[in-house]
């Protein structure tokens, strides 16, 4: 009888054995997706070429009454109208678009074939001519103008139908020598330009939030609202432990509605606050897209920081990854330069184009000029990789932290929750959060925060500062 038991729990050891291998072998090389949180993989997103920026006609008007006075005065001479010797007529219509000459100055340049000239100055044309148009975008390979072919929600897509183009004769020459003609159309060929209809330079960042007016309260006040940070933000509390906390705790009775309500009146307060904030950054910065969910569809974080000072300097949340919200995060994080370094900035974030296009629209719009640095992949294959992938690993263990901190919410409930629930994580991440990097100490010492004796005091000076700014940028604004 001993004998066998021995056997039996010999052969389990060998069993239990077995299983501990597969295990192994299983999660090393089968990983299973309930095992990993949802959260922690990006979908997949299209990947596309970004050209360079066209060539920019800008249509300017003049008077030809004007033009007439000054070739008068300078060569002393009268301009006369066209002498037409072959019978042929202008329809009085027909005028200049650039200096509105009228049709005695217009000559007949193609033979009754639709194009004119104008004599006063010199424009070519025709009726459906592109001078109306305020802006022309021509190809930088081959100067043709580029014809819009589609429109989207916020941009509209322009290309180079020139097939003597050198960009789409380069391109063609790559093609497989075995593809067929109908096959063309799955590969880039023609030089593409996407003109945004929406200006993301002229949206305000530091709009005045319509909740953050004053504090009242009827059963609480500022103490515990502090606790209700401390706990919900710093400790990564949900509402309801926070609540359940603050009960078991201290003895207050606190529904998890009213947590989350202070949460979001106090981020509302202190958010203009860490948005104007003059964080004296350095010359590289590190950018990355996350993703969260909004009642249960996925949004996304968009997160520029001071590699170097580690300090958050532009976020934005958005329901899409297109290139709007990476121009206002890029907007948000450049504004924090007083004199803004150009060449000297070094911008790194991963191989998503928008932003390639993002940098151009803000060369062309504001002009910033500025390189983006791409670091593809996990693995070092390449010298810019080798020599950028730290700054990328900065960027990414902040968002490892940041998920830390939203797992608890289990998503947010609104897009205007989810963007206070963000900006309340940056205020506690660059104010309040102990770091390594600087000592176990805040990355941005102020002195009014460092004098208070714990966090819920910290949080309602927070609260103080924010309050100020936004008495100040209320006088700025009735100003």
């Amino acid at each position: 009888m001993d004998s066998i038991i021995t056997y039996l729990i010999s052969y389990n050891q060998y069993l239990l054995k077995i299983i501990y291998q597969l295990l192994m072998f299983i999660c090393k090389y089968i990983p299973l997706k309930q095992w990993a949180f949802e959260d922690s993989h990006s979908p997949e997103y299209q990947k596309f070429k970004v050209d360079k920026l066209p060539k920019i006609v800008r249509f300017e008007k003049v008077d030809y009454q004007l033009l007439l006075a000054y070739y008068k005065h300078k060569y002393n001479k009268l301009t006369k109208p066209v002498q037409r010797r072959n019978g042929k007529s202008i329809p009085e219509n027909i005028l200049c678009p650039k200096c509105g000459a009228p049709h005695q100055y217009i000559y007949d340049n193609n033979g009754s074939r639709g194009q004119y000239q104008c004599k006063v100055c010199g424009q070519n044309f025709n009726e459906s001519n592109h001078t109306t148009k305020p802006i022309v975008f021509s190809c930088p390979y081959c100067g043709q103008t580029l014809s819009p072919k589609k429109d989207r929600k916020h941009f509209r897509i322009h290309k180079c139908v020139n097939p003597k183009c050198s960009y789409y004769r380069k391109n063609l020459d790559k093609l497989p020598k075995d593809l067929s003609s109908d096959d063309k159309h799955k590969y880039k060929l023609h030089y593409i330009y996407r003109e945004f209809t929406i200006d993301f330079f002229k949206m305000d960042l530091h709009e005045l939030p319509s909740r953050a007016i004053n504090f009242k309260y009827k059963k609480f006040n500022a103490h515990i609202m502090g606790l209700c940070l401390t706990y919900h933000v710093n400790l990564k509390l949900s509402t309801r432990q926070t609540a359940h906390a603050l009960e078991e705790v201290h003895g207050i009775k606190i529904s998890h509605t009213m947590v989350a309500n202070y949460a979001m009146t106090a981020a509302a307060v202190i958010k203009p606050f860490v948005d104007t904030f003059d964080y004296k950054p350095s010359n590289i910065l590190s950018a990355d897209e996350t993703y969260i969910k909004v009642k249960g569809i996925k949004h996304y974080v968009w997160i520029i920081m001071d590699a170097c000072k580690k300090s958050i300097l532009g976020y934005q949340v958005s329901d899409t990854r297109a290139v709007g919200p990476c121009i206002l995060a890029m907007r948000m994080a450049f504004e924090k330069f007083k004199n803004f370094p150009n060449k000297a900035l070094k911008f790194i974030a991963d191989g998503y184009s928008a932003y390639p296009l993002a940098s151009q629209q803000c060369k062309l719009i504001n002009g910033w000029d500025f390189d983006v640095t791409q670091v593809i992949g996990l693995t070092n294959d390449d010298a810019v990789s080798t020599e950028f992938r730290w700054v990328k690993q900065v960027v990414e263990r902040l968002n490892r932290t940041f998920k830390s901190s939203y797992r608890v919410t289990c998503g947010y409930g609104s897009e205007n929750g989810a963007l206070y629930g963000v900006s309340l994580w940056v205020a506690y991440y660059n104010f309040l959060r102990p770091h390594p990097y600087n000592y176990w100490k805040p990355l941005n010492e102020i002195d009014i925060l460092t004098n208070a004796g714990n966090m819920p005091a910290k949080w309602q000076l927070l609260i103080y500062l924010g309050q100020q700014t936004i008495l100040k940028m209320q006088a700025e604004n009735s100003a």
